[in-house]
This record gives structure tokens, sequence and C-alpha cells, in this order.
């Protein structure tokens, strides 16, 4: 497969390159196995519909086709999936150090660019761990609701599908 170098143009990586080693979805470290692609993360909605501000352009445009996206330029709870916030606002995720400079806008524009093919070792093995460690909500999830509850714990659900974990029957 050739490799491939993508090219931003996000404010908050002015002129960021990466290359991609890898087949788009393919060739995942066999510890992180996601149930939903970002395509279908954005489809079900996600992040109020307002993750990436309008930064879209290194991403296929398949992905937004039937995204939920902010037509307001801000978040809106109503698109996500459970109709509930469940997001921290980055100034939070920068306070906890969840932030690494090659993914300003944290674990989903990781998760994305990872599935496009970019590995980057460290930094894939300490966000394939969280990923990991946020499964223990789908634990609390199981032991508490019945199977397809919607209404059920639904910020907790809503903040696992944004970690690509499908929840809509857990």
């Amino acid at each position: 497969m050739p490799v491939r170098t993508i090219t931003t143009h996000d404010p908050l990586q002015p002129r960021y390159s990466y290359v991609c080693e890898e087949p788009v979805g393919k060739n995942f470290d066999s510890d992180f196995r996601p149930e939903l692609t970002p395509k279908e993360m954005l489809e079900l909605g996600v992040f109020g519909g307002e993750y990436f501000e309008g930064e879209i352009d290194e991403y296929p445009k398949a992905w937004f086709t039937h995204a939920k996206i902010s037509t307001k330029g801000k978040r809106n709870a109503k698109l996500n999936y459970f109709g509930v916030n469940a997001s921290q606002p980055r100034k939070e995720w920068e306070k906890k150090g969840w932030i690494y400079v090659d993914d300003p806008r944290g674990w989903f524009q990781w998760y994305c660019r990872y599935y496009l093919g970019r590995r980057l070792p460290k930094e894939d093995a300490r966000q394939i761990d969280r990923w990991k460690k946020i499964v223990r909500h789908l634990a609390q999830i199981r032991y508490n609701c019945r199977p397809g509850d919607i209404t059920c714990r639904p910020r907790q659900k809503q903040a696992l599908l944004h970690w690509a974990y499908d929840t809509r029957r857990a």
C-alpha cells in the first residue's frame, strides 16, 4: 500500500501534515477493537454535532454525508444520539493532560487519524489504553439497565458512543 500524506488546514494546527502508513480502517492494534467507525459515530450523533468546529477537510467527505452537524456553530445536545450532553470543554481536557500536540481536538481526532492509517506508536498506545479504561462504564450500564432501555443512564451511554462503543442496545 502506498504511503499517503495528509495536510490539514485546521487553525489549531497550521500547516500540520501526517503520514498514513496503513490502509483506511485496517491493521488496528490487537487491543483496539472499536465497535463504530468515525462515519457511524458522526451519523449517530456525537459531541453535539460540533466536534471539529467545521475543520473537516482532512477527512473523507462520505463521513459527513449523513453526519449530525451543528449548524449554529456551537454544541447542540439534541444532535447526540441520546439527546444529552456528555462532553467536557477542551479546556478541561487540557487541564487533565488528555490533549496531545498531534491531536489538539482530543481522542476522537486521534481515532479518526488512526482509522485513516496514521500510526504514532507511543501516542497510539496511550490512547488505546484510555479507550480500554472507559469500558468500565459499560459494565455499570449492564449492571443497572435493562438491555435496550435508552432512558437508563443516557449520559453514560452517550459518553461511551464518543469512544466508539455502541451502546444503543446496552
